[in-house]
């Protein structure tokens, strides 16, 4: 079988599983956010943590539950790691240094998982299960509940009230990710995934000699890091390590996991307004830019320019042999268009095209089909700002899902997509003009320049792959790093609660023969085309100096 037909198969295959996972996970995400009865363990939760469930909060209210559970998650983790040389199973590995502990910190509570530090060589198992897989659990947790806050902005009406942060982060960790992931994790131990608790040990190499790894709950938190579109590997190669990602079977089965839950939120969308086409409408558009982003990546890796790419069917520096180039093209394009960041291949080593087009997915804001729960957030926003230009172009004010979209809201969604351009490019500017970051660069000219961009590109995003051609591991990037990941998870999370709170507030406006019909074709045509437009008008210079200019040559 040719590599391109195995590459077609897979993709197929993919979105095969995808669409039988729609409906009946999408149905009963709906139903776990719209109930009103609580499990008998989720009493017990809110009992130990002192919330009432049943209380509704207002905007405010809720991003202030938001913001408190994350600077605990953060201080929590953080203490962790600066006292791991004193727990038990640290394996023998000191305490973190303070700015990796930050960074670390910072990575996981805010979605990202960006990670300077070798996984095998620096965490021990209590930092890797009670800390860091805790974190991959709860942080897409956090994610969920602020999209479901803002579809309740659009399905409620003079409220300000968008439930209970409390309840729907609880809900969304044990009754969606924690079943999805105990099955799933059986599966990839079936696999050959490991799952264990073993100390380190000497093991035998092909080529002579010896090499020392680790073993450890491997199989658990590579479900969640995918799952809750986290991205940290156990082990430095990420999900190229044997130990994580053993068979072609199971990457896809963890293309799979990726794409899962963001794919059925639109679904739940959906059902949670009322109509289910408009669900279909956003899904159309999260999955027209991702299966163009697919067949692109595709095309400019088995693109063979030389003898060695010939001898090679295509472009197979830096990916593993075992998955191919069509099993690495779906992967890298799944992690960038949602925020996850696991990579089963060397993104550095992609072509200039290639590599341009990992870094083009995550600044579309990560939303086709995007993190969990931010990617359905995000895309809405995307909606309000082509309704805003349709209603620009007709003369009229524009409604979506019944709601007008004033000055009040245009504002909002304007600031939302204002945050991470704003810190990628300021950030990179600082990294390149000053001399003490540019020296982690391995690379000069235009790849160099990508490598940076890629870097506060992934954080912002909340991404957490790399180019990994940068040395990241110095104060200055665990620092500015850190701070862009918070800074780019969080304060987009104020517009948008406070966005769904305007949205609460106001009465429905019934449909006319002159509202834009937001279900149909042509919205997803035009919500696809200002996605595009706005994000190329945003990054082209940036990427004219990286991955074109480098691709061109």
């Amino acid at each position: 079988m040719s590599p391109v037909l195995a590459g077609v198969l897979q993709l197929l295959a993919l979105m095969a599983a995808l669409a039988l996972a729609y409906v009946p996970l999408g149905n009963y995400m709906a139903r776990v956010y719209s109930s009103d009865k609580h499990w008998r363990v989720e009493k017990w939760i809110y009992k130990g943590i002192g919330a009432d469930p049943d209380t509704e909060m207002r905007w405010p209210a809720y991003l202030r539950g938001v913001l408190a559970f994350s600077v605990i998650g953060v201080l929590f983790l953080y203490a962790l790691q600066r006292l791991q040389g004193v727990l038990p199973g640290s394996l023998g590995f000191s305490s973190i240094d303070p700015d990796q502990a930050f960074n670390t910190a910072a990575s996981f509570v805010a979605n990202t998982n960006w990670q300077s530090y070798y996984g095998e060589q620096a965490m021990g198992h209590v930092v890797q299960t009670a800390g860091l897989a805790v974190q991959n659990f709860v942080s897409a947790a956090v994610g969920i509940a602020v999209a479901v806050a803002l579809v309740r902005g659009f399905a409620r009406s003079r409220t300000g009230e968008l439930g209970n942060f409390w309840a729907d982060l609880v809900r969304g960790t044990v009754r969606v990710l924690v079943p999805i992931a105990a099955v799933a994790a059986v599966v990839l131990v079936a696999c050959g995934v490991i799952q264990n608790f073993s100390g380190i040990h000497e093991v035998g190499q092909f080529t002579g000699g010896t090499q020392e790894w680790n073993g450890g709950a491997v199989a658990s938190q590579e479900v969640i890091k995918e799952l809750g579109t986290n991205g940290g590997g156990y082990f430095n190669a990420n999900s190229a390590h044997p130990f994580e990602n053993p068979t072609p079977f199971t990457n896809l089965f963890e293309i799979f996991l990726i794409l899962l839950i963001p794919f059925s939120l639109t679904r739940t969308f959906g059902v949670m307004v009322g109509s289910v086409k408009q669900g279909y409408a956003i899904l159309a558009t999260m999955g027209t830019i991702w299966l163009g982003f697919v067949s692109l990546m595709m095309w400019t890796e088995f693109a063979h320019h030389g003898p060695a790419f010939e001898l090679a069917n295509g472009a197979m520096e830096g990916k593993e042999v075992r998955f191919g180039i069509g099993g690495s093209s779906i992967f890298a394009v799944s992690t960038t268009l949602t925020s996850t960041g696991a990579v089963d291949s060397f993104h550095s080593s992609f072509t200039g095209l290639g590599g341009g087009i990992t870094m083009l997915g995550m600044m579309l804001g990560e939303i086709a089909p995007g993190g969990v729960g931010s990617g359905l957030y995000g895309m809405l926003i995307m909606a309000i700002i082509a309704v805003f230009i349709a209603g620009l172009m007709v003369g009229r004010t524009p409604e979506y899902l019944g709601k007008k979209i004033g000055t009040r809201e245009i504002k909002l969604a304007a600031c939302y997509i204002l945050v991470t351009p704003t810190l990628v490019l300021v950030f990179t500017a600082f990294a390149m003009a000053l001399p003490t970051p540019a020296n982690s660069m391995t690379n000069s000219g235009a790849h160099g320049f990508s490598e940076i961009l890629y870097a506060y590109t992934s954080a912002s995003n909340n991404n957490g792959s790399a180019f990994a051609g940068l040395n990241a591991d110095t104060q200055w990037f665990n620092t500015t790093l850190g701070i862009a990941m918070l800074l780019g998870r969080f304060v987009p999370m104020v517009f948008v609660l406070a966005l769904a709170g305007s949205l609460a507030g106001q009465q429905p406006v019934p449909a006319t023969a002159g509202t834009l019909r937001t279900e149909k074709p042509l919205f997803t045509g035009l919500l696809v085309g200002a996605i595009l437009i706005i994000t190329g008008l945003t990054y082209f210079p940036a990427l004219a100096l990286g991955p074109l200019a480098e691709g061109l040559a």
